[in-house]
C-alpha cells in the first residue's frame, strides 16, 4: 500500500522537480489553461512527450520556487517569468523548436457546449435549415427572436442568426437552444500567451516572423536612419552613400556654373553645349541592347519551327 504524502512533502517534491527543469531547460512557453480538462491535458502531455514537459501548479508555489532557485544558483533570468504567472497558467518546458511546439499544442482543442455564464470567445451563429425539433419547441426560437417556419412537421430556421456575440455572457435561453440543436460552438485548449528563451520574453507572434520579414524590417529601419541623418546633416553609415552622392552633385553643379573643371565635369559641359554628343554616346548602348534582344527572338523562332514541321509531317502521314 502506497504511503500518502503530506502537503509539505508534496511541495518539496514539486520544488525539486521545478528546480530540476529550470536547470535543464532554457526555453519555456507560458500557456493559459482556462476550461481545459484533465483528460485533455493528459493528451497534450502525450503529444509533447520526448522533448517537452508540461508543468501545472499554483502560481504562488511556482513563484516561490523560481525565487529560491534564483537565489541558490545566481541565475536571475527566470525571474522574468514571475510577472507572467497570472491566472490559470501552466509552463511548457521544451528543448525543441518553439514554433513547432506551439503548433503541436494548438492541435489539441476540444469542442465544448455553451454553458450558462461563460464568456463567448467567438461569435456564435445559428445556421438556417431544419432543426429536427417538433413544433412544440418554437417557444425557444420566439424568445430569441429567431425567424422559423414549420416544414414537414418540424421547425426550420429561415435565416442565419447571430445568437451570441464575442465577449458576451451565455444566457440560459441561448445555452438551452444550442444544446437542443446539438451545437458545440466553443473549443478550448492551451493558449500560448508568452514565450521565454534564455532570459528574453516575447509574444508568440514573434515565432511567425520569417527571414524575409526580418530583412524587410531591417531595411525599413536603415532607410529611416538614413532619412533622419540627411535631414539633420549628421553622418552615419546608412547615410554615407547618399551624402557622398549629394556632395558630388554639389561639386558638379559648381563646376558647371564656374570656370573650375575636372575630367568628369568636362564631359557634362560638352553635353550641355552640344546635346547631340550625348545622343551619339547613348546610341551604341541602345544598339547593344536591341542587338542582344534580336538573337534571343531568332532563337525562339528556331525552337518553334521544328514543332510546326513535325505537326505537318504528322498530318501528311494521317492523310496518306
Amino acid at each position: 500500500m502506497a504511503i500518502k504524502r503530506t502537503k509539505a512533502e508534496k511541495k518539496q517534491a514539486y520544488d525539486r522537480k521545478l528546480c530540476q527543469l529550470l536547470d535543464e531547460y532554457t526555453k519555456v512557453l507560458i500557456a493559459v489553461a482556462d476550461n481545459v480538462g484533465s483528460n485533455q491535458l493528459q493528451e497534450i502531455r502525450k503529444g509533447l512527450r520526448g522533448d517537452s514537459i508540461v508543468l501545472m501548479g499554483k502560481n504562488t508555489l511556482i513563484r516561490r520556487c523560481i525565487k529560491v532557485h534564483a537565489d541558490a544558483t545566481g541565475n536571475k533570468d527566470y525571474l522574468e517569468l514571475m510577472p507572467l504567472l497570472v491566472g490559470n497558467v501552466g509552463l511548457i518546458f521544451t528543448k525543441g523548436d518553439l514554433k513547432e511546439v506551439r503548433e503541436e499544442v494548438a492541435k489539441y482543442k476540444v469542442g465544448a457546449p455553451a454553458r450558462v455564464g461563460l464568456v463567448a470567445p467567438v461569435d456564435v451563429v445559428v445556421p438556417p435549415g431544419n432543426t429536427g425539433l417538433d413544433p412544440s419547441q418554437t417557444s425557444f426560437f420566439q424568445v430569441l427572436n429567431i425567424p422559423t417556419k414549420i416544414n414537414k412537421g418540424t421547425v426550420e430556421i429561415i435565416t442565419p442568426v447571430e445568437l451570441i456575440k464575442k465577449g458576451d455572457k451565455v444566457g440560459s435561453s441561448e445555452s438551452a437552444l444550442l444544446a437542443k440543436l446539438g451545437i458545440r460552438p466553443f473549443s478550448y485548449g492551451l493558449v500560448i500567451t508568452n514565450v521565454y528563451d534564455s532570459g528574453s520574453v516575447f509574444t508568440p507572434e514573434v515565432l511567425d516572423l520569417t527571414e524575409e520579414d526580418l530583412m524587410e524590417k531591417f531595411a525599413s529601419g536603415v532607410s529611416m536612419v538614413a532619412s533622419v541623418s540627411l535631414a539633420i546633416s549628421y553622418p552615419t553609415i546608412a547615410a554615407a552613400p547618399h551624402m557622398f552622392l549629394n556632395g558630388y552633385k554639389n561639386v558638379l553643379a559648381v563646376a558647371v556654373e564656374t570656370e573650375y573643371s575636372y575630367p568628369h565635369a568636362d564631359k557634362i559641359k560638352e553635353y550641355l553645349k552640344d546635346p547631340s554628343k550625348f545622343a551619339a554616346a547613348a546610341a551604341p548602348v541602345a544598339a547593344a541592347a536591341s542587338g542582344a534582344a534580336a538573337p534571343a527572338a531568332k532563337e525562339e523562332e528556331k525552337k518553334e519551327e521544328p514543332e510546326e514541321e513535325s505537326d505537318g509531317d504528322l498530318g501528311m502521314s494521317l492523310f496518306d
